[in-house]
């Protein structure tokens, strides 16, 4: 029987090495789940695994379309669920590893879409204020209050689903798939500083002209990815780069505080577990110790 791992969390918390030892360790294939890996284009920005990194692990869901590309959550659960259900029926062990929590529970939850309302909603990129407009562009008489964020993701995501406005929203939290929900998180000035330190990375890695080449090329998603937008912006000399740096620290760590939120309010069967960045490997034995014993 295929065992099936879901690794979650927010980012720079050790997901992406966490799922490569959780491969070896179970002889797993890993699927991604994070909605701004599967354009071929983006590599630094979005802290895509590398082929040295991957370790000779099979991974599926990345690089899928272009920049240009209209893709959806629509098309990821169609295509995920496919690779998933090939995968049990062949008895392979699994391996999810992801930081957009829409993805995961389109993926493995019951939610019902279909081709007629093929609207890509990571809630996770968006702030209160983007989330009240959206749902102002749904219906303008709506009463929900800005701050509410939960209840305007769930009037959003209930639209894009059904065409309603008002829905029951149960399903949404059933398994489809029998699998081990693991979070990794830790405290907020940690996860920040951890947030800063990888823009610092990025910086050094050449995310700058990562971003100018693909900035000349026009992609209409360019900017809907952190590090991109804000480069954007100094790109057509609205601001410096000193500035845009700063701005891709601060908006990198809204995201990071915003997928912990989601995680921590939308799946409550999540086990969390506190990450020892000084130790990695004793979080590592934590995990499988738990999974051993489950």
């Amino acid at each position: 029987m295929s065992k099936i791992i879901c690794l979650v969390g927010p980012t720079a918390t050790g997901k992406t090495k966490l799922s490569i030892e959780l491969a070896h360790k179970y002889n797993a294939i890993i699927i991604n789940a994070d909605s701004t890996q599967i354009y071929k284009e983006p590599i630094i920005a979005t802290a895509k695994i590398t082929e040295d990194e991957k370790e000779n692990v099979s991974h599926y869901m990345l690089d899928l379309v272009s920049l240009n590309a209209d893709y959806t959550l629509f098309d990821y659960q169609k295509e995920g669920r496919k690779l998933l259900d090939k995968f049990i029926k062949e008895d392979k062990n699994i391996v999810i590893v992801g930081g957009s929590g829409l993805y995961i529970k389109a993926l493995l939850y019951d939610y019902n879409l279909d081709e007629s309302n093929k609207v890509d909603m990571d809630f996770s990129i968006y702030n209160n204020k983007e989330l009240k407009s959206i749902a102002d562009r749904i219906d303008s008489n709506n009463d929900i209050h800005i701050n509410n964020r939960q209840r305007l993701e769930r009037f959003i995501r209930r639209f894009y689903e059904t065409g309603k406005v008002n829905s029951k929203t149960d399903n949404i939290n059933k398994r489809i798939y029998d699998f081990t929900l693991i979070g990794l998180k830790t405290d907020r000035e940690t996860l920040y500083q951890k947030a800063n330190d990888r823009v610092d990375k990025m910086f050094e890695e050449g995310l700058l002209e990562e971003a100018k080449k693909l900035y000349s090329k026009k992609y209409k998603n360019f900017t809907n990815i952190i590090g991109y937008k804000e480069l954007n912006s100094y790109f057509n000399n609205e601001i410096s780069l000193d500035r845009a740096k700063e701005l891709i620290k601060q908006n990198t760590r809204h995201y990071a505080k915003r997928q912990f939120t989601w995680f921590n309010n939308q799946m409550k069967d999540i086990i969390w577990f506190d990450v020892n960045y000084d130790d990695f490997n004793k979080t590592i034995n934590e995990i499988i110790n738990y999974i051993e014993k489950k």
